[in-house]
């Protein structure tokens, strides 16, 4: 007689302490591929918890922020040392939570290796300013101060990677932290905070909440002793973000939406080019910020390019992230996969020519999964819906240009900034489409997605609202100038007015 399999039952992290929610509930966190499985049991976390965690992080900070930042640096190097001994199963979790190939969820580890180690470095680079003052006997300095408990709000595609980007910039500043990660991908979110934990980050210093968005990620959000809030998603859901942070006056960082480009003009190497299309089309199965859902193609290359982008999309195999031969995994969950089906109507209904996919794969290996086909639509117009609107999965536009000039007009005219790509052997096109693409990041002769740890990370428009991620950026957010002046002459000096006092004799 067979045994029923008791899921693992996992518990909210508050005040260094595994907990149970207050709700008593929890929600259930399957395999995108294969929704029999049952990965486990997480909590669904209440606004009673999200002011426990809020209580513990405030009462840290008194004491976190006086730790040398040197010292707290430690602690992240402890934990990037930790998550590279463990990376294949961390990688593999990630896998099965999310769905998206082996060879990307080691990567996308490694990125958290690679942040955890870069903010660890920065423990000792905090670097202010010493500068001349305008008087005498008066010395003048900045420096950088940290700004309290900070929220953080991460997605699904990159559940291990988006986290380090804002907890570890967050936690080496000085920083506490509460964490809602997104409900479709908690373990892997739950494997971070237990790294930092066992690597020594003190009880209440960072915190985990897992449940939906309008249980915790609202009342998070509008927390009165929440000093910032940095979330990563759609750009309908950042703006209620920015909303809940504006009254108080929170700090907040927005990273939201891409409709990213990649501009083949009639000099690329397109064989590359091919190859970046693929990798930025249906990378993670087209679900990143940065993927490249557009491509505007030269005319004179149009042709070639559309049939042999189209065979090399149908020749990728989808299937469970799990298997080393396979090339695209499936969508997160049936919404998801949904949303990209109706998109896929969207742009046969309005008169693009669909050349490879278009439909849900449903059947065999496939019957317990949420996948979809490559999908790749050739002669649209740039004022499509398909073309204009974020669809995040395996859904990509191919658009025929003129010149140089008229691509750089089509990869502008979008609401979203966030990345763009331009494949050229003229160094002159290559210059000019870095000054005139209006996006956060420009890549020459590579996809639109590959960013690196050390360099701000960011879009503008309805990408972002100005703020960064990563590198010295991510300093600048987590941190706050206070500037510092030291008086030593012993008598009144007044700025800006005691001008001429070094005109006169001094005693």
């Amino acid at each position: 007689m067979a045994t029923a399999v008791i899921p693992k039952v996992f518990k909210n992290y508050i005040n260094g302490e595994w907990v149970e929610s207050r709700s008593n509930k929890a929600f259930e966190n399957r395999n995108p591929a294969n929704t029999d499985e049952l990965i486990g049991m997480f909590p669904s976390a209440t606004e009673e918890d999200v002011n426990a965690a809020v209580d513990a992080a405030k009462e840290a900070y008194n004491r976190w922020r006086l730790i040398p930042a040197p010292k707290r640096a430690e602690i992240l190097f402890r934990a990037a040392e930790m998550l590279l001994e463990r990376k294949e199963d961390l990688a593999r979790d990630m896998t099965s939570e999310m769905g998206k190939i082996l060879v990307e969820t080691r990567g996308d580890v490694q990125e958290a290796i690679d942040m955890t180690y870069y903010m660890a470095g920065e423990g000792r680079r905090q670097f202010g300013q010493t500068t001349p003052s305008e008087l005498r006997d008066k010395f003048a300095m900045s420096v950088r101060q940290p700004i309290g408990v900070c929220a953080m709000i991460t997605p699904w595609n990159f559940p291990m990677a988006i986290p380090s980007w804002k907890i570890m910039p967050a936690l080496i500043c000085g920083n506490t932290v509460v964490f809602k990660p997104a409900s479709d991908t908690p373990l892997s979110a739950y494997n971070l905070v237990q790294v930092l934990a066992e690597a020594g980050v003190p009880r209440g210093v960072v915190n985990i909440l897992t449940g939906g968005g309008r249980e915790v990620g609202a009342p998070l959000m509008s927390h009165p002793d929440v000093s910032l809030v940095s979330f990563t998603g759609s750009t309908e859901v950042g703006r209620r973000v920015s909303e809940a942070c504006a009254p108080s006056f929170k700090h907040c960082q927005l990273e939201m939406g891409g409709k990213n480009i990649i501009i083949v003009m009639d000099d690329a190497n397109l064989d590359l080019a091919i190859d970046g299309a693929i990798w930025g089309g249906f990378g993670t199965t087209g679900q990143r910020c940065t993927a490249a859902s557009r491509v505007t193609v030269h005319k004179k290359v149009y042709k070639e390019f559309v049939e042999r982008f189209a065979a090399r999309a149908k020749s990728l195999k989808v299937g469970d992230g799990l298997d080393p031969t396979t090339e695209m995994g499936p969508c997160i969950n049936e919404s998801q996969l949904q949303t990209v089906m109706e998109y896929v109507q969207i742009g046969i209904n309005e008169g693009a020519k669909l050349v490879a996919g278009g439909h849900r794969l449903e059947s065999g290996p496939y019957a317990r999964g949420w996948f979809h086909e490559p999908t790749i639509f050739a002669d649209c117009d740039p004022k499509m819906r398909i073309a204009q609107e974020e669809i995040f999965g395996p859904v990509v536009c191919v658009i025929p240009c003129n010149d140089l000039e008229h691509a750089l007009e089509v990869a502008n005219d979008v609401v979203y900034g966030l990345s763009a790509s331009i494949y050229t052997r003229d160094v002159n096109k290559a210059f000019q489409a870095m000054r005139d693409i209006y996006t956060g990041i420009v890549y020459v002769n590579a996809p639109t997605i590959g960013a690196e740890t050390h360099l701000p990370f960011g879009g503008t428009k309805q990408t972002g609202n100005g703020h960064r991620e990563a590198g010295v950026a991510a300093i600048d957010f987590y941190s706050e100038w206070k500037t510092l002046y030291v008086d030593f002459s012993d008598r009144l000096q007044r700025a800006q007015i005691d001008t001429s006092s070094f005109a006169r004799p001094q005693d």
